[in-house]
């Protein structure tokens, strides 16, 4: 059956002339606690619909309002309080910016504040405001993949094309690199490492500690003879073994697909059905060349925008009024997605991305998507509060009265 994940996107509610004359929106205090306070309702209601999951962003500095998300790790401890058996994440901690250390120590005590109901998320990171900024100590660059991009990057000089190839390549290998340290910190009792980080630091010195106890009561080899630290214990691992599930965030990268498939990570596909179908085969087939063997969507997940109504036409007002300006503002201003002014809800019903219409109307999108690609997870987003909570509430009432029953009998994997 398909797995039905919530992704709240924190979104100051405001009019663009409001964003405009009260600026910066993202600093108002009052409407954030507003935001905060009614989130509980949207998380509860999904927990009593039977969603596999809930999870946000990891997104800094929206001084615009749009995505105040900059600490997933919190609300997903808050959420862990409050529900019985849905799971709580992140779609996710950008690791090309993150200290992969406190990233796998917050996640494991969120494992364990959860009771094993929690998974994780990965992404490398597309928005350079941010990106460059809290990653500028690893030398990291925010991205949008050259290979998945090639008609954005022919409008580029040579010198430009060569610049953003190489961005690209040093944000995968920070992101590879901070991804395999959270893994061995989950999964060993020590860790060494000699890269862009270094444990002990410095690596060739080590690290002086007059604890002795801990060569005796310390992991295997943390603590040497001459009371040197060479190797670091990270606490605690999580509940869940050998670690939650890992979802890392794809758009136009099949680089990132096929470096999921061999460890088993889920990639989370925020691209058209066309793309990510001929990505699904992809991951499918990295993953056997490390011996795992999953149907065609399965272990993948597919991610939508959409509004269901009573009808097409109240559907598409719900686009105007609730996803029309960030997609204006903030997606086509940052993604090679385009807005024509004259055509609102049309560039951001044609985006390839929302799934808008009668529950019936919608249904039938999404038996077509499952039809190219039956992912085992599907990713609905919402711009909460933007989108009132009783508002989101009700769409994830009619996907699940509606569409998931629809989608469960293409995702019925025989393995």
């Amino acid at each position: 059956m398909v797995k039905v994940i919530l992704q709240l996107y924190p979104q100051i509610p405001a009019t663009r002339d409001e964003r405009i004359e009260q600026r910066p929106m993202g600093r108002d205090a009052e409407r954030y606690q507003a935001l905060i306070r009614e989130m509980p309702d949207i998380i509860k209601a999904a927990d009593e619909l039977g969603l596999w999951g809930v999870s946000s962003i990891e997104h800094h500095f929206h001084s615009e309002g749009y995505e105040v998300g900059p600490n997933p790790g919190l609300l997903n401890a808050h959420w862990a309080a409050i529900t019985k058996n849905i799971r709580v994440g992140q779609l996710g901690y950008t690791m090309s910016a993150q200290n992969p250390f406190r990233v796998a120590e917050d996640v494991a005590i969120i494992d364990h504040l959860a009771g094993g109901r929690s998974f994780c998320g990965f992404s490398r990171g597309y928005q350079a405001r941010w990106t460059n900024i809290l990653g500028q100590h690893l030398g990291t660059r925010a991205t949008l993949s050259p290979s998945g991009n090639q008609e954005k990057m022919a409008e580029l000089d040579e010198a430009t094309q060569a610049a953003r190839i190489s961005d690209d390549q040093i944000n995968r290998e920070i992101f590879e690199e901070n991804v395999e340290l959270v893994q061995q910190a989950w999964t060993q009792d020590s860790v060494e490492w000699k890269g862009r980080w270094q444990v002990p630091f410095p690596y060739d010195e080590g690290v002086d500690w007059t604890m002795t106890a801990t060569r005796e009561m310390g992991a295997v080899g943390e603590m040497d003879e001459h009371g040197k630290i060479r190797r670091v214990s990270v606490t605690p691992k999580p509940l869940t073994q050998p670690h939650p599930p890992v979802f890392v965030s794809s758009n136009a990268s099949k680089e990132t697909v096929e470096y999921c498939g061999p460890r088993g990570f889920i990639p989370t596909y925020f691209s058209k059905i066309e793309r990510a179908a001929e990505f699904g085969g992809a991951y499918v087939e990295a993953a056997a060349t490390a011996g795992k063997t999953y149907a065609l969507g399965q272990n993948q997940a597919l991610v939508r925008w959409g509004q269901i109504a009573e009808t097409t036409e109240e559907a598409r007002q719900m686009v105007a009024d609730y996803d029309v300006d960030i997609f204006r503002d903030l997606y086509a201003g940052t993604t090679p997605m385009k807005f024509d002014p004259d055509n609102a809800v049309d560039s951001v019903v044609n985006s390839g991305l929302w799934v808008v219409g009668t529950p019936e109307e919608v249904r039938d999108q999404y038996v077509e998507l499952w039809r190219q690609l039956p992912a085992e997870y599907v990713v609905l987003i919402y711009h909460y509060a933007q989108q009132p909570a009783q508002s989101v509430i009700r769409q994830l009432e009619l996907f699940m009265e509606h569409v998931k029953p629809a989608l469960d009998a293409l995702t019925d994997y025989e393995v």
